[in-house]
């Protein structure tokens, strides 16, 4: 059995207090809890190079040959496959295992496919098994319970354990949506505020393929907070839309539940708006909504649930939370990017939003900030417009920037962390530019896509009883998952990494999107072609399903059609 007291620190673990955090005293060293221990995939281990989380040359290799194929031609792995190619080792859970026992700390379970193993313990436990000092925290966003400096492990575990998350508990992500100032909360359904819209009219306004409703797709939305009442749901649906409701499943994660706090301006906006707007545009799918708490363990597992459910098997993620990719540690940034990648390889589209306070991300150190996890290069990042139509009929679109009135703008930008992808880089004209921010780092440039998010031209929904007005480009996010969901149904096949798809294969097709060429959203603005604001635009549906599935666009268009009522 192997010695596990010399420890080591883990690279990418290192953490800094909260922005505006104070440290009030020692953690309760009796208090109980779970962490999440992440581990070195099989190709990694069989390498015998790779550590902390640092993929193979031939992973690389194999995951860029498969982004360069067309939706058609691609052959996601099959879970029993990805199981063999990615999943963890049995002997490496084995060793984790030994490890903690020695440190008087309980498994609770372990799971190949995920890479993980969850521990269970008192506070003294793990500070001691990991050699940290963990300390309570006052801060503007709440008290938590966290570290500063690295996690530490011992040295037999090196390269094993890429990553120990649940030991700081603190806030990690907030959710992308506005509600109009002075706020909407609430109308008669007969008089619709003006300039407002229906996801279903949203849809018809991009014209998303006719006769495709999501029918045996099964669409992931991850919250990290609030919840919905099917009493909303079913009103929102049979009075507003006139549709028949979706089928919605809600998922507990870490304890999390479907909890509505009963505040429309709250988290309960973000779900309701995630649902509404998805089951609207793909009414015939089923929604599963995975709950869990806002930590950057309980995101990692909300996603890591939705990517490995077997029983519901969603083929879109929809995530309409982020932070400031500064607000992460490394080794976070690395593990949800290689969980969205193992997504990506599973043909499972991840969607996220890109954020709602411009070029900044709303850190104010005179920088410039992208959102996480938007800024995976394994994301396909939403960005967020100004729609106005006229007559049922699409009229034009700016850059959504609204921060004069304190109502938000899109994200967008140039990421610090994650080099720019092959797609970017050899996509036909288009020139990401390097980081305006020190160093002028080649990053990977975000949005991808955008959608219709200012809060004054937003979606009428409604939450907890009430009819509102929500925009955001939470909203975004939802919109091209129902629009993935029926791509999917229309292909007959997962699409898989939407992203890649769009630069490569959709893109180069002439009218596939609106091209947004007027504002900014701070420090970047909008241009011909691909901007970090909007990126190429908002989608023209059937015409991008047509490039997708070869199909003629004419026979996909809604522009004909009836609303799907």
């Amino acid at each position: 059995m192997a010695s596990y007291t010399d420890h080591i620190p883990l690279k990418g673990s290192e953490r800094v207090a909260a922005s505006g955090a104070k440290a009030i005293g020692a953690a309760n060293p009796d208090e109980s809890l779970q962490v999440t221990v992440l581990l070195r995939s099989r190709a990694q281990a069989a390498d015998g190079k790779a550590k902390n989380n640092i993929a193979t040359a031939s992973e690389k290799a194999a995951v860029e040959s498969f982004l360069k194929q067309r939706a058609a031609d691609r052959q996601h792995l099959t879970r029993e496959q990805f199981l063999a190619q990615r999943g963890a080792l049995e002997e490496d859970v084995q060793r984790v295992e030994e490890f903690a026992h020695e440190y008087g700390l309980s498994i609770a379970n372990s799971d190949l496919a995920k890479g993980s193993v969850t521990l269970t313990g008192t506070v003294a436990n793990f500070s001691k098994a990991f050699d940290v000092e963990l300390l309570n925290y006052e801060s503007p966003t709440g008290s938590y319970r966290g570290r500063t400096g690295p996690v530490h492990i011992p040295s037999a575990l090196d390269g094993i354990i890429t990553a120990v998350l649940g030991l700081d508990n603190r806030q990690q992500a907030r959710a992308h949506f506005r509600t109009h100032h002075p706020p909407m909360t609430s109308h008669a359904r007969t008089a619709q505020p003006a300039g407002t819209f229906t996801p279903v009219q949203v849809a018809q306004l991009y014209d998303f393929p006719a006769n495709a409703d999501g029918t045996g797709q099964c669409i992931a939305i991850i919250e990290l907070g609030g919840g919905f009442k099917a009493k909303d749901i079913q009103t929102y649906f049979k009075n507003t839309l006139n549709m028949i409701p979706p089928k919605v499943l809600a998922i507990s994660v870490d304890g999390a539940l479907n909890k509505p706090t009963g505040d429309a301006n709250g988290p309960d906006g973000e779900v309701m708006l995630d649902i509404e707007v998805a089951g609207a545009v793909a009414p015939k799918s089923t929604l599963a909504v995975y709950f869990a708490p806002n930590t950057d363990q309980g995101f990692f597992n909300a996603i890591a649930a939705a990517v490995h459910d077997t029983k519901n098997n969603p083929s879109v993620i929809s995530i309409s939370w982020g932070g400031p990719e500064s607000s992460w540690s490394q080794q976070s940034l690395n593990e949800f990017n290689t969980l969205l990648e193992d997504a990506a390889t599973l043909g499972v589209t991840v969607c996220i939003a890109a954020g709602d306070n411009g070029s900044t991300d709303g850190v104010t150190d005179n920088l410039q900030h992208v959102d996480f996890p938007a800024s995976s290069p394994f994301a396909l990042a939403c960005g967020g417009t100004k729609l106005s139509a006229a007559n049922n009929k699409y009229g034009s679109e700016v850059v959504w920037n609204e921060m004069a009135n304190q109502e938000g703008s899109t994200g967008g930008g140039v990421s610090d962390f994650f080099a720019k992808p092959a797609y970017q880089a050899n996509a036909p004209n288009l020139n990401v530019p390097p980081s305006v921010n020190p160093g002028h780092f080649v990053g990977r440039g975000l949005p991808d896509v955008c959608g219709d998010a200012d809060p004054v031209t937003g979606y009428d929904v409604y939450v907890d009883g009430q009819a509102s007005v929500i925009g955001g480009t939470s909203a975004v996010a939802p919109l091209w998952a129902g629009l993935t969901a029926c791509i999917n149904q229309i292909l007959g096949k997962k699409v898989g990494a939407l992203s890649s798809l769009v630069y490569l294969q959709i893109a180069p097709v002439v009218g596939t999107f609106h091209d947004i060429t007027n504002g900014n959203n701070g420090a970047y603005s909008a241009g011909p072609g691909w901007d970090a604001c909007t990126g190429w635009g908002s989608p023209i549906g059937s015409t991008i399903v047509a490039a997708l599935t070869g199909k003629a666009a004419s026979a996909l268009s809604g522009k004909a059609a009836s609303a799907k009522q």
